[in-house]
């Protein structure tokens, strides 16, 4: 009877367990919040002629401390000289504002072609993730850095553009717009790669 209790106690504990593992996961997945991005020449500010287009993933986690970034762009009437990441804007949804990332362009980016597919995972506590300005600005740190620049994110006061040889200024922009509906990372395209 006691080893019939002692295995039923043990069961408990790993069960117990697994429910504990399974929910940090969760918890980890369900902490994306994910943005969508439609990038033109006609929301560049001022806007261009460029017949260039993009479309954007962002992806940010807060309990991670993860930004998430897969861009794919054609047809630019230039070719790229930057691309990055801009904060805070005074309204949502238009005007300017500083670069917030890391300048002059994410590492790795494609830079001197008129089309290319790009994803990047920064980490927000390394200063290497941001334009040293955006951290000055922002109290001195990647811990207050990434707490504003969130923010600024789900208000709507951020933008990705890519700068060209045609539009020094930036060639396409779009503003971060949170996607409509919650989804799980698997849908997310390639951003599952960061779930294998």
């Amino acid at each position: 009877m006691h080893s019939h209790l002692r295995t039923g106690s043990i069961r408990v504990v790993i069960a117990l367990a697994a429910c504990v593992i399974l929910g940090a996961a969760t918890t980890s997945h369900a902490a994306w919040v994910v943005y969508n991005v439609t990038l033109n020449g006609a929301n560049e500010a001022p806007p261009n002629a460029s017949l260039g287009t993009g479309t954007a993933i962002v992806g940010v986690n807060a309990a991670t401390h993860q930004l998430y970034v897969h861009l794919d762009f054609q047809g630019l009437t230039g070719t790229t000289t930057m691309c990055h990441i801009h904060a805070a804007t005074a309204v949502a949804g238009t005007g300017t504002a500083g670069v917030a990332t890391t300048t002059p362009y994410f590492a790795g980016f494609p830079i001197g072609v008129k089309a290319g597919t790009y994803d990047i995972t920064l980490d927000e506590t390394l200063s290497s993730s941001w334009n040293p300005s955006y951290v000055s600005a922002h109290g001195g740190t990647t811990a207050q850095a990434e707490i504003d620049f969130d923010a600024a994110i789900a208000a709507g006061k951020a933008y990705l553009n890519v700068h060209s040889s045609f539009v020094p200024g930036g060639e396409i922009r779009g503003f971060l717009i949170a996607a409509p509906v919650a989804t799980e990372p698997t849908t997310w395209g390639s951003i599952k790669a960061l779930y294998r």
